[in-house]
């Protein structure tokens, strides 16, 4: 050891010993990369490694030999023998390559270390072989043991080299493995120079043909630095390459098996590429081996296990055109109860991509969709949808023989035990009549719930008598008309009919549909509880509703409408005490219209709300300008009380018009308390509250009006005309007046009777102890300027209609 390190301090230049380290350590790092690279591959890439990583090793480890020799001073020219040169570089290789190969025949720890030591053993074979190429003007005299100990130590250096490579490709155990080859490396090098002892003789003469050093050395370092560094470079590349390869093969192995698909990849000839185990699941083929084989074979091992129906050879053939042609298929097939769609899609170059999705979830959800959208949520019959559908096709099938009818039903009195019962009430008795309609119709018949209370029915009847249209009709009516027993009540409602022929009426469903409309309009206006054909008149009167209605609309923006006043006199001391306010249309064409024409139908579409407070404004800017003591009267629509903003229009009117609350009068019938008697009654005690005076109109024509009387502190009865005209005639008509006024008496509210039109009804008013009178027999309803002269006067007597 000694000798080794007296060569090392004293025998070498220093620069170039640490140049040498430099390559070796390159030299190792790129033979260890490569070495990774042959155990990450198999087949003829692992030899194609191999044999680079041998020449590239070798090179090396040769460059280190000579710039450390070039380090070496002997105190004596050197020269070196070309041919031995060449052949220790050539026998170095060769016997790495040996070292290498057996290293990767197996994963075992002891023969990556038998690798090892015959790379250590190669290392030395191009060293010794390397020192027989130096050409000296001397004898040189060789330490056995010195030389044995060199060759143990890198055969055990590069034996642990190997082992640390073996165990990981990272970088730390990459880094271990590098200093371990070059200690064998450099190690193996000095020992050896520390072998030899040099005797100068004279008579020793160097061969011409051999090369200085410096010359060789220089060359070698240049030649071996680029090979490595080219070397080198292309290992690294390849290693993320083949980094990158593992990696997006983990995503794509993940992305398969978390798929909730199933996937399957064919060649050209109809070659399993690549699958996953969800498509093994849904196509039942999990136990069979799929990667490689042929999709023909593989549904032939189905077909044997009665898994599949059909030609396998057929089959594929099938597949294989649709994807040689470059289509793209979509099927839908059932497995095991389940639906599975297929969708084939050609590759580029031959072959297909199969995705596999079940959808049976996806249909039974799409059929419960499409039953939603075509069938009533409550009912589930029929909507207007489906029932349209289902009057086309029978429009379609029908013969000249056969009978088409078409029926529109509307329900009558259902809003009012709706509004009064609630919805859990009603939606309970739509469902009863829905049941109703069931059991009157046949299999070949069509019952639909169009929304709300309204239903339809077609009837489709082959060869039949004409009169079944008719008694389907009258049934109807009669199953409907018959009481329910619903959450504890006993409910009685009606239904009204209209009904339309085909082809008489019409050829198509609107026009069917139309007709059989209006005729129900019909039905309702002959009483309701009943049914009606379409008649050609019908559709006139329609057309002239329409145009009313249009008219209506623009009514507003023309200033066609007119406030009249109708005074109201204080029975006693007979005088004015207010005046009601009533709607006059003073129509462009048509001329004056009572609000008989116009007031149903304003309501039915609406029109009311804007109507209603075009008189609220009128009338309180009316009154404003008559004496303090004389109120004004304004009737409110039942449609009103179902606008929210009825208190704020109130309140903004009697703002505008300064007018006092306790001189306005708001006239409600016992309809508004059918809509929502705890919503409306808190209105009218919000209205209350800021001095309005509120009326209950048309008394004792309902059939709770006293109950009304309780929930509600009416400042006002009116007792309706229908009484007042018969009060000489009838003895039950005087008796219902005579208890009216009592009552009110007894409440301390103020009764008012409607209609009075001849001095005898006065007078028995005035005995019965009414309050207020209202008719013809004092006044007309009259402009707001007659009015206003009328109260100026303020005189007793009668005025003229």
């Amino acid at each position: 050891m000694y000798q080794v390190l007296i060569c090392l301090t004293t025998q070498h230049d220093w620069r170039f010993v640490i140049l040498a380290l430099a390559t070796c350590w390159l030299a190792g790092a790129v033979a260890i990369s490569l070495f990774h690279r042959a155990r990450a591959s198999q087949g003829l890439p692992r030899v194609v490694w191999i044999g680079l990583d041998a020449v590239a090793g070798g090179c090396g480890i040769w460059a280190t030999h000579f710039i450390a020799m070039l380090a070496y001073q002997p105190g004596m020219g050197v020269g070196y023998d070309i041919p031995l040169t060449l052949l220790s570089l050539a026998v170095g290789v060769s016997i790495v390559t040996v070292g290498l190969t057996v290293a990767l025949l197996n994963n075992r720890v002891s023969t990556a270390a038998t690798g090892g030591a015959i790379v250590g053993l190669g290392i030395a074979v191009l060293h010794y072989v390397g020192m027989m190429a130096v050409a000296l003007p001397a004898r040189v005299v060789w330490s056995p043991g010195i030389v044995l100990s060199s060759v143990l130590i890198g055969s055990l250096f590069a034996a642990l080299a190997l082992v640390v490579a073996t165990r990981s490709d990272d970088r730390n155990h990459g880094i271990g493995a590098t200093a371990l080859l070059t200690l064998a490396v450099v190690s193996l090098h000095f020992t050896a120079m520390g072998a030899i002892t040099v005797i100068p003789d004279p008579s020793v003469v160097v061969d011409e043909m051999s090369i200085s050093p410096v010359a060789l050395s220089s060359l070698t370092a240049i030649v071996t630095f680029a090979f490595l560094g080219i070397t080198l470079v292309a290992a690294m590349l390849d290693r993320r390459a083949k980094g990158e390869m593992r990696q997006q093969k983990v995503l794509l192995d993940t992305a398969l098996g978390n798929m909730s698909q199933g996937l399957c990849m064919f060649d050209a000839d109809g070659r399993i590429l690549l699958a996953n185990d969800r498509y093994g699941a849904m196509m039942g083929r999990s136990s069979i081996p799929l990667r490689g084989r042929l999709l023909r074979d593989v549904l032939r091992d189905q077909k044997l296990n009665g898994d599949w129906d059909g030609d396998p050879n057929q089959f594929v053939a099938d597949v294989m055109a649709e994807a040689g042609a470059g289509n793209t298929v979509t099927k839908v097939v059932t497995r095991e109860g389940r639906s599975i769609r297929v969708v084939d899609q050609p590759m580029k170059g031959g072959g297909w991509v199969a995705t596999f999705e079940d959808i049976t979830e996806w249909q039974q959800a799409q059929e419960r969709i499409s039953h939603m959208a075509r069938h009533d949520a409550l009912t589930n019959l029929p909507n207007r949808t489906l029932f349209r559908e289902q009057l086309e096709k029978g429009l379609r099938l029908a013969r000249r023989s056969d009978q088409l009818a078409v029926f529109c039903l509307d329900l009558d009195h259902f809003k009012i035990i709706n509004d009064s019962l609630g919805h859990p009430v009603g939606d309970a008795l739509l469902k009863a009549v829905a049941q109703r309609l069931g059991e009157c119709v046949t299999e070949n018949d069509t019952v639909a719930r169009l929304g709300g209370d309204e239903f339809a029915i077609v009837q489709f009847c082959g060869d039949c008598d004409p009169s079944a249209v008719a008694a389907l009709a009258s049934l109807v009516v009669e199953k409907i008309a018959a009481p329910y027993e619903i959450g504890g009540h006993q409910l009685v409602i009606g239904v009204s009919i209209g009904i339309s022929l085909a082809p008489e009426d019409g050829k198509n469903p609107d026009e069917l549909l139309k007709k059989a409309d209006l005729a129900l309009y019909r039905a309702k206006a002959d009483g309701r509880g009943t049914y009606r054909f379409f008649e050609t008149g019908m559709d006139a009167r329609a057309q002239a509703r329409r145009m009313l209605e249009l008219d209506l609309r623009k009514a507003l923006q023309r200033d066609e409408f007119e406030v009249h006043y109708q005074p109201i006199r204080d029975v006693a001391h007979d005088r004015i005490v207010a005046c009601e306010a009533l709607l006059r249309w003073n129509h462009s064409l048509r001329g004056p219209l009572p609000p008989g024409n116009f007031i149903g139908l304003a309501e039915e579409t609406g029109l009311i709300v804007p109507i209603g407070e075009f008189v609220l404004r009128q009338a309180c800017a009316d009154a404003a300008g008559w004496p303090q003591d004389v109120a004004v009267a304004v009737n409110l629509s039942p449609i009103q009380f179902k606008n929210p903003n009825l208190v704020s229009s109130v309140k903004a009117a009697l703002e505008a018009t300064r007018l006092a609350a306790d001189r306005l009068e708001l006239e409600i019938t016992e309809t508004v308390l059918l809509q929502n008697s705890a919503a409306t009654l808190a209105v009218l005690h919000e209205l209350r509250a800021l001095g309005i005076r509120i009326s209950l109109d048309d008394f004792g024509t309902g059939y709770s009006s006293l109950s009304y009387l309780r929930s509600f502190p009416f400042d006002k009865i009116k007792i309706d005309r229908s009484f007042v005209s018969d009060l000489a005639t009838r003895e039950d008509s005087m008796a219902i007046v005579r208890a009216v006024t009592g009552l009110g008496k007894s409440l301390g509210i103020v009764t008012t009777a409607e209609g009075v039109e001849t001095d005898a009804q006065f007078d028995l008013l005035r005995r019965e102890g009414c309050t207020q009178a209202q008719g013809y027999l004092f006044s007309a309803p009259r402009p707001a300027a007659e009015v206003k002269k009328i109260l100026a006067e303020r005189s007793p007597q009668r005025l003229s209609a």
